[in-house]
């Protein structure tokens, strides 16, 4: 991963700026473009498409310590997502990696804002490739844009979640234009533009890739939107799952374990890769879920909680052992252990360089479209007996050991699926939204934890105050905070 510079496109080049209220408009990094006007040729074109996906990928915290000078794309997502449900939670209730498992997360968090910042590069790079796609060979101009698109609507989906209203941007931002980036979109306006793009996404992509925008990727991201946005569209989500399913082009692995461990299998549908031991391609995010024998730079992170471990009793099966383990003084999540890991050894060891992990991001796999399939047949429903919905659940237990096929599904049995199943991929916050339940599996886990600082606000996150100083107060704050 090369260190980003930020460039800002004037009205006739790409010029580089220095002050702070120029950070994050445009930028690019500097491994996808080294002209300095701007995309000449179909490989700069190309370039930048990958430079989206560097974006999305982030710095490894071990390689470059200083949060400011670094985006960390989606390495520190568990923290907003998982670690903002009943499913983990730090070590300790020190620095501000803590608050969001005890919900005291400010306007000033470090991690929260690099989220926002980070969705925002990878949107603005997208909108810079966008601006040059004229430049591009014509065969590959509408795979460009899609792809584009694609990972635009990727961005803003995870901004819309957890932070509500937005501001929408599809365009380069020019200097005269800068109050668009502190100005927020309705919450169905952003629906409706990740929409829009993931649809072109549909129609374009093809499945050749896993670790780049294809059009199951699409389908499937589409399926979660449409459940997700303020009004569902579950008929919809159902034909893009089913779409995918009847494709054959991927299947769930005989093996939970080979999920994660034979990366880019035929369960994974989308996935952002690392690189072992590379520094500059690793993610660290794996070393700090340790904890009793620490390989972080920090105590343990993603330490699971018992009434998750509750329900990895009941219905967690083949999964349980492969979720994770029994450390000693924690229970450790085992999907993303760092190359080379051996729990079984005593003392248990993590590989030669478990700062620098290669272990992929895993954004959409087969077993979700399965259970979003359910999902979308069920329609927000308490329960459903339809074959379809209940062959689809019933093929992701029995992958799990359950042999015996259920009547129904129903939705609170459905969601504990997702829970355990999907489990540490960053899931259960998103699920609990699209459920509508959110609030109330929160409330519980805050009262049984202790956690007396929650309450309904804190479904969204604070809008960064750096970026409401920045905006002169153009952009406002989310309430409650």
């Amino acid at each position: 991963m090369k260190n980003f510079k930020y460039i800002l496109l004037a009205v006739i080049g790409i010029m580089f700026h220095s002050c702070d209220t120029d950070d994050f408009l445009n930028p690019l990094p500097d491994s996808a473009i080294v002209v300095d006007a701007f995309f000449a040729t179909d490989d700069d074109v190309l370039a930048g498409v990958i430079g989206i996906y560097d974006a999305i990928q982030g710095v490894n915290e071990n390689s470059q310590t200083n949060i400011t000078r670094a985006n960390r794309g989606v390495q520190f997502e568990y923290m907003l997502s998982e670690m903002r449900t009943d499913n983990t939670r730090t070590a300790t209730i020190e620095g501000t990696k803590a608050d969001f498992h005890r919900y005291r997360v400010n306007p000033d968090n470090i991690q929260s804002e690099d989220m926002y910042q980070s969705m925002y590069e990878v949107i603005f790079r997208a909108n810079n490739v966008l601006e040059f796609i004229d430049v591009a060979d014509p065969a590959n101009q509408a795979s460009y844009a899609a792809e584009a698109k694609f990972l635009r609507a990727f961005a803003y989906f995870k901004l819309v979640r957890l932070f509500g209203d937005v501001p929408l941007v599809t365009s380069v931002v020019t200097p005269d234009q800068t109050d668009l980036i502190f100005t927020r979109a309705a919450t169905a306006q952003v629906y409706a533009q990740i929409v829009a793009d993931l649809q072109e996404g549909v129609a374009v992509l093809d499945n050749s890739s896993k670790s780049r925008a294809s059009k199951a990727a699409a389908q499937g991201l589409l399926a979660k939107v449409l459940m997700t946005q303020p009004t569902p569209d579950y008929s919809g989500a159902a034909q893009l799952c089913a779409a995918i399913i009847s494709s054959g082009d991927y299947s769930l692995e005989a093996n939970f374990h080979d999920v994660f461990y034979n990366e880019l299998n035929d369960e994974i549908i989308f996935a952002i890769q690392y690189e072992s031991g590379n520094s500059q391609e690793s993610q660290s995010f794996s070393s700090e879920f340790t904890a009793t024998i620490r390989q972080g730079r920090e105590d343990g992170h993603n330490i699971v909680n018992d009434n998750l471990v509750a329900d990895f009793q009941a219905i967690g099966g083949n999964r349980t052992e492969v979720s994770y383990w029994n450390a000693g003084r924690f229970l450790e999540v085992t999907k993303f252990l760092p190359e080379g890991s051996d729990i079984t050894a005593v003392p248990p060891t993590y590989g030669p360089s478990p700062r620098d992990a290669g272990n992929d991001v895993i954004v959409l796999r087969y077993a979700d479209v399965l259970l979003m399939h359910a999902e979308a047949i069920l329609a927000g429903r308490e329960e459903t007996s339809d074959a379809t919905a209940v062959d689809a659940y019933h093929a992701v237990r029995q992958r799990a050991g359950f042999e015996d096929r259920p009547s129904s599904v129903t939705k609170s049995g459905l969601l504990m699926e997702r829970r355990v199943e999907l489990a540490f991929e960053n899931q259960r916050f998103y699920d609990l939204l699209r459920f509508g339940v959110a609030d109330a599996v929160l409330s519980a886990h805050a009262a049984e934890m202790g956690y007396s600082s929650y309450n309904a606000r804190q479904l969204l996150l604070p809008i960064p105050a750096r970026e409401i100083n920045l905006s002169g107060g153009l952009l406002s704050q989310n309430p409650g905070y």
